[in-house]
């Protein structure tokens, strides 16, 4: 069997029931880790499970809402009961709702803000105490913190506001937590994907969503394994290596 990096170390995939969460979490587990996989559909989760078990990796099924601060620290605290420790957390938990502030709902903002932001910052503050002792006590002698941002982090459109309001947040707080936690050998990182081909683009309401799917078929939108590489790549750098910041776009996407 070839060289696994990752052998040895836990990590936990939020939104891992679908799209770059799913392929995240296969991706980690080839290259060793064991990976607590983190959504709320049960069913989805189960299969990523069983797609990892295949490739003789360990997962743990965590069927929960993080939206609720108890919720996400439950599922911390529930990897660390499966597997013992905590080396790398992957925020990937995500929705795009895109449409114009006359006409959106403000229960769409709420939602985006909630799992976007919120859900992120409850598990990024249970996990980090973990992380850190992760780092000074194991053989990588580092820990990988990743959020999945979006180019709509650095490039506003209309029709996308809010959404452009949690992941241009994101990359700021992705970088004031960076020089936090240097002295602490936990790495992070921000990935920038740009047009992915996932479920984000089919729960857009009707007229929003022909036109993201006309944007889409005018490119050659990323699938979301190529989105796992890059997250793979930057995790399983040496440890005097930080890849913090990577943008993922499509060959031909322009913005």
């Amino acid at each position: 069997m070839s060289h696994q990096p990752l052998a040895g170390a836990v990590a936990l995939v939020t939104g891992a029931s679908s799209g770059i969460g799913a392929a995240t979490a296969r991706r980690l587990a080839r290259e060793g880790a064991s990976v607590a996989l983190v959504a709320r559909r049960r069913d989805r989760l189960d299969q990523v499970a069983v797609d990892i078990a295949k490739l003789g990796g360990h997962a743990a099924v965590l069927a929960t809402d993080i939206t609720e601060p108890a919720h996400a620290e439950e599922a911390v605290e529930d990897t660390l009961n499966r597997f013992g420790r905590l080396d790398i957390l992957v925020n990937n938990a995500g929705i795009m709702l895109l449409d114009s502030a006359l006409h959106t709902t403000i229960e769409e903002w709420d939602r985006m803000v909630s799992l976007n932001v919120s859900a992120l910052l409850h598990i990024t503050h249970a996990a980090v105490p973990h992380l850190i002792y992760a780092a000074s006590t194991s053989p990588r002698q580092v820990a990988d913190l990743v959020n999945v941002s979006s180019t709509a982090g650095r490039v506003a459109r209309p029709g996308s506001s809010v959404y452009n309001l949690t992941k241009f947040g994101l990359n700021g707080f992705t970088e004031s937590l960076r020089q936090e936690l240097i002295a602490e050998n936990v790495r992070v990182s921000a990935v920038e994907p740009g047009s992915v081909d996932t479920e984000l683009v089919h729960r857009l309401s009707h007229d929003t969503r022909a036109a993201a799917l006309r944007q889409i078929d005018e490119m050659h939108p990323l699938r979301p394994d190529y989105v796992a590489d890059a997250i793979g790549y930057i995790i399983t750098r040496d440890r005097w290596v930080a890849v913090n910041h990577m943008v993922v776009r499509p060959s031909d996407e322009t913005w």
